[in-house]
C-alpha cells in the first residue's frame, strides 16, 4: 500500500510521487499483475543470485538481518529486499551489500513505472519489480527476500526456485487481507513453499503445524520443522543449535529481546539446510553478534528526543504493531520501573490487542496520530 515515501533527491521524489499516486484500490493480493510486469521487463527475477525467501507475521525482518550478516561474515555479498522502510525508501533495496543510491534508484523507478502502463500494478508490486531489476544487473552471491504480506499471493512469491524458504513466528496481522483465522494465515505463509526446496519453520501450535505440513506436502517441499529436524535454545549465556548433523554453540544475539534468539536460530537452520553457499561456523558466530536491525527495541542515543527526558532515562524505539509483537515487547520490559509509553498505530491495526499486554506495565501512555503526508 502507498506509504507516501519522501526523498531529498528531486529525481527520486518525482518517481516516488508517481508511485504514491497508484490507486490503493489496486493493492489487492495476487500474482497476475506482478507476473505481467516482470514479463514486460524481461523476467529479471529469473536472473538474480540464489534466494533466501522469508515469511512470517513477526521476526522475518530480523531473520533477514541475521542471514545477511552470516553471508557477509563468510566473505560473500548479498542483495536484500525488505519492507517497509523506516526513514528512506532506499532502505528497501540493498544491492550487493549497500543501500541502493539515488542515482540508480530514480531511473529504475522510472523504467518500471513506465513499463507498468495499464497493468494496474500496486505500490509494492512496482517496488518489488524495481528490486528484481536492480538485483539482476549487479553481481552478488545471494539474494535475501522478505515477504511483504502473507506469502502465497505476495509479489515476492514469483521466485520459481529459491535456495531455501523460511517461516518465522505466526500470529494475527493484516486482517483485511489475511483474515483472523490462524490456520488460514499459516496456510498463506506456507504458500511460499516450492517443489524440492527446503521449507524451514519454527514450532507452532498443532493445528498450524498440521496445515504447514499439508501445504509443504502438496507443493513437494522438504519441510524442515523445529522440534523434529532441528532445534535450539538460549541458556547459560549461549545460543545452542542442533540438527541431525551437528551441534553448535553460538553467542547470544546482539539484538535485544529474548525473541531474537528464535529469529537467529531460524536463520542458522536456513543456512544449514541449503547446499549452495559455504557459511562456516565462524561466520555464524560472527553474524549473531553483528546483525543489526533498527526499530527493534532500539535504544536511542542522545539527541533531540532523548534530551526531553530526565537524566538517566532510557528511550527505546520499536516498530511492533500487532498483539504478538506487543507480547514480545512486554516480556522484554517486564520489571521495568517508571515505564511510560508513546504509541501511534494506524487505524487498521488491532489497537486493543496490541495495548493489552503493555498497559499493565506502564505508568502512563500517550497516544499520538500517525501523520500521512
Amino acid at each position: 500500500m502507498p506509504d507516501h515515501a519522501r526523498s531529498s533527491d528531486p529525481a527520486v521524489q518525482h518517481q516516488l510521487d508517481r508511485l504514491t499516486d497508484l490507486s490503493p484500490g489496486r493493492d489487492i493480493l495476487g500474482l497476475e499483475r506482478i507476473n505481467q510486469l516482470l514479463e514486460r521487463l524481461g523476467h529479471p527475477e529469473r536472473n538474480i543470485p540464489p534466494a533466501f525467501h522469508v515469511a512470517g507475521t513477526n521476526g522475518k525482518g530480523s531473520v533477514c538481518a541475521f542471514l545477511r550478516a552470516a553471508v557477509e561474515a563468510a566473505g560473500l555479498s548479498a542483495h536484500v529486499y525488505i519492507s517497509p522502510h523506516l526513514v528512506r525508501f532506499n532502505e528497501r533495496i540493498r544491492v550487493a551489500g549497500s543501500l541502493i543510491d539515488d542515482a540508480e534508484l530514480a531511473p529504475l523507478l522510472e523504467e518500471v513505472l513506465d513499463t507498468a502502463g495499464d497493468i494496474g500494478a500496486s505500490f509494492f508490486e512496482v517496488t518489488t519489480a524495481v528490486a528484481f531489476l536492480a538485483f539482476s544487473r549487479t553481481d552478488a552471491d545471494a539474494t535475501i527476500l522478505e515477504v511483504g504480506l502473507g506469502g502465497r499471493l505476495d509479489a515476492t512469491n514469483v521466485i520459481e526456485r529459491p535456495l531455501v524458504c523460511g517461516i518465522a513466528s505466526l500470529g494475527i496481522d493484516h486482517q483485511s487481507f489475511l483474515g483472523d483465522d490462524g490456520v488460514v494465515i499459516a496456510s498463506e505463509k506456507a504458500g511460499i513453499a516450492k517443489r524440492g526446496v527446503p521449507l524451514v519453520t519454527q514450532k507452532y501450535r498443532d493445528p498450524l503445524m498440521a496445515r504447514i505440513e499439508r501445504e509443504a506436502e502438496e507443493r513437494g517441499a522438504a519441510w524442515i520443522a523445529r522440534g523434529t529436524d532441528w532445534d535450539g535454545a538460549a541458556y547459560r549465556g549461549t545460543l545452542h543449535y542442533r540438527d541431525h548433523e551437528t551441534k553448535l554453540r553460538l553467542p547470544l544475539p546482539h539484538l535485544p529481546g529474548a525473541h531474537q534468539a528464535d529469529n537467529a536460530l531460524l536463520a542458522v537452520a536456513m543456512l544449514r539446510h541449503q547446499q549452495r553457499l559455504d557459511i562456516p561456523e565462524a561466520a555464524l558466530k560472527a553474524a549473531i553478534g553483528w546483525a543489526d536491525w533498527p526499530a527493534r527495541l532500539q535504544k536511542l542515543e542522545p539527541g533531540p528526543l532523548r534530551e526531553l527526558l530526565p537524566e538517566g532515562a532510557t528511550l527505546l524505539l520499536d516498530g511492533g504493531h500487532n498483539p504478538l509483537a506487543a507480547e514480545a515487547i512486554a516480556k522484554h520490559l517486564a520489571g521495568t520501573e517508571d515505564l511510560h509509553l508513546v504509541i501511534g498505530l494506524l487505524s487498521n491495526k488491532d489497537a486493543e490487542g496490541f495495548l493489552r499486554p503493555l498497559l499493565a506495565l506502564a505508568q502512563s501512555a500517550v497516544f499520538i496520530p500517525v501523520a500521512r503526508h
